[in-house]
């Protein structure tokens, strides 16, 4: 465990919608946990805008609004967040949420920075970089986020991790273990995809997740007529024990995913159990999984049956290696950390360099 020299005062924010950590679905929430958990470990003083219900063991301070989308919601948490960080003397402030709620504070001589775990709009960054004079900056979670457009501002690359005490490395599974698809139960994540790519390999497939209201339709059409209980279950909605235990006995995780996902940390959930990912090459898959080594990245569903039959030639402990390497919760730590702390120095140099300027008049 690393610890800095001096402790900063951190604020965090999540979206309002869902508690930190939430209790079965939620990526963003789990991501500001575990790094919460993380800089606190280190000695730093941490509070955590969010959910009411959160239980985060930082300093909690409750949304008051409800929903990202409503507009008197977003009025009601940036006048919060604003008026917290009037008398916070926070080093940095760090949005997990809407940008919109960093509105008040832009100007603000205190260093912000605003991380994407969704598509980046272009002109909303472009206007918050220059009403922000430079106090602000952003990052994302995969490299083709921000390779895909010309974006404004300074960016960083911080990959989104796991808390590794939670996930269990298992060095063998049985030889006829199951396929395991893990994720929201809809088109564009591939479940009926994993479904034929299964039967095609002559493996059981596990399928776990949630259905949202808006696909239940879809997941009758499509999921539901090839759910048998014997070769393709469905299992529903899971925790983290009950993931820990589904992924660590999988042949490998299905990730046959169908729009550029920026990240999918249950690819970095399953290799953290030692089990490799057999993915589209769509979105961040082929950054975080190494093709041959810690799974198989292909352009096709015939390419992802056809490698299936390498399964048994990789090593699971190559897996569990890269997720402690890369995407481990001391490593996202250390990944945000290094921007703080360059964020806390560009800031006092420009208050320098303003007290001076004004001396000087």
């Amino acid at each position: 465990m690393k610890h800095q020299a001096h402790s900063l005062r951190i604020a965090l924010t999540a979206d309002p919608e869902l508690p930190v950590p939430p209790s079965q679905y939620g990526g963003i929430e789990r991501i500001v946990d575990m790094l919460a958990r993380a800089l606190l470990a280190r000695g730093h003083s941490v509070t955590l805008f969010a959910h009411r219900a959160s239980n985060c063991p930082a300093r909690h301070v409750p949304w008051p609004g409800s929903q990202s989308q409503s507009i008197a919601d977003t009025i009601r948490n940036a006048a919060t967040l604003s008026r917290h960080v009037a008398v916070g003397r926070f080093d940095v402030v760090h949005s997990f949420s809407r940008i919109a709620y960093l509105a008040p504070i832009l100007p603000w001589p205190v260093a912000k920075l605003m991380s994407y775990q969704r598509d980046i709009s272009e002109r909303t960054t472009r206007a918050a970089a220059r009403l922000s004079r430079g106090t602000l900056e952003f990052s994302a979670i995969s490299r083709q986020m921000i390779e895909a457009k010309p974006l404004s501002g300074r960016w960083h690359l911080v990959p989104n991790g796991v808390p590794l005490h939670v996930y269990s490395f298992r060095e063998q599974v049985a030889q006829d273990a199951p396929l395991v698809f893990l994720g929201r139960i809809e088109a564009i994540k591939g479940p009926h995809l994993a479904i034929e790519i299964a039967r095609r390999m002559r493996r059981r497939l596990v399928i776990a997740g949630n259905i949202p209201d808006e696909h239940s339709a879809w997941y009758e059409a499509h999921v539901a007529p090839h759910i048998d209980g014997e070769w393709v279950r469905y299992v529903g909605p899971v925790n983290d024990a009950q993931k820990n235990a589904l992924l660590g006995e999988a042949a490998a995780l299905l990730m046959p995913i169908l729009w550029e996902e920026p990240f999918g940390i249950v690819m970095a959930e399953a290799m953290a159990c030692g089990t490799p990912v057999l993915g589209l090459r769509r979105g961040a898959v082929p950054e975080v999984v190494e093709h041959g080594v810690t799974g198989f990245v292909c352009d096709t569903v015939d390419e992802l049956v056809a490698a299936g039959a390498g399964l048994q030639m990789l090593r699971r402990s190559d897996a569990r290696a890269r997720v402690e390497r890369l995407y481990g919760d001391e490593a996202v730590a250390d990944g945000y950390m290094r921007i703080y702390l360059q964020l806390a120095k560009r800031q006092r140099s420009q208050s320098a360099a303003s007290l001076s300027s004004a001396s000087e008049r």
